[in-house]
């Protein structure tokens, strides 16, 4: 079974596995969003981030491989009264604007080899305009003691130095790792091991 089709059949699924409600990370950076900005989510799944983004007065488009997720996400933000661009997009082949956003949001897309992410760090950091907002959370090694989501394949975990390199460029990068019990949906449940990101281009 390819990533697609797992994710595929996972969405299909009824009910929203990661929650409704915004990743916490995200939400505590509210303060760093304006309305009127453009903002990507990447991989952002049923919509939680992405409708989050765009109740904040965000233009968002909301990007994911899975079309079952974005219907989902059309429906949350429906329901939300808001809107939402969505997507369909493979984040290896799909054709990433330059300079286009003002924000971009990465929540747990440890879907991708070691070699792959590093395209896409690097695609990410072309389509964000200069001064633009990076934040990103995953999962560190730890989370392989705590197995509460997330990836089973170390190589797919974040590290510091891993993303002190892929970030270097920047002009500032702030980058946290810590433990913290998340609630999210039925998937996200229980003590992880946390890393984010929060950088300027």
């Amino acid at each position: 079974m390819s990533e697609l089709e797992r994710w595929e059949a996972r969405f299909k699924e009824p009910g929203y596995h990661f929650g409704t409600e915004p990743n916490a990370f995200l939400k505590s950076k509210a303060d760093l969003l304006k309305p009127g900005q453009k903002a990507l989510s990447i991989a952002d799944g049923e919509g939680r981030n992405g409708v989050f983004l765009a109740s904040l007065g965000l233009d968002v488009l909301a990007i994911d491989f899975s079309p079952s997720a974005l219907a989902k996400s059309q429906a949350l933000a429906k329901e939300r009264g808001v809107t939402l661009r969505t997507e369909q997009a493979d984040l290896e082949t799909w054709k990433w604007p330059v300079a286009a956003f003002d924000v971009i949001v990465g929540i747990f897309f440890q879907f991708l080899t070691p070699e792959l992410r590093t395209r896409v760090f690097a695609d990410t950091k072309r389509a964000l305009k200069p001064g633009g907002l990076m934040l990103i959370e995953g999962y560190g090694l730890k989370q392989l003691e705590y197995k509460t989501g997330g990836p089973s394949e170390p190589e797919r975990l974040y590290t510091r130095p891993m993303l002190q390199e892929a970030f270097s460029d920047f002009a500032s990068i702030e980058i946290t790792e810590y433990d913290a019990m998340l609630s999210e949906g039925d998937r996200h449940v229980g003590m992880s091991a946390l890393v984010d990101l929060v950088g300027r281009k």
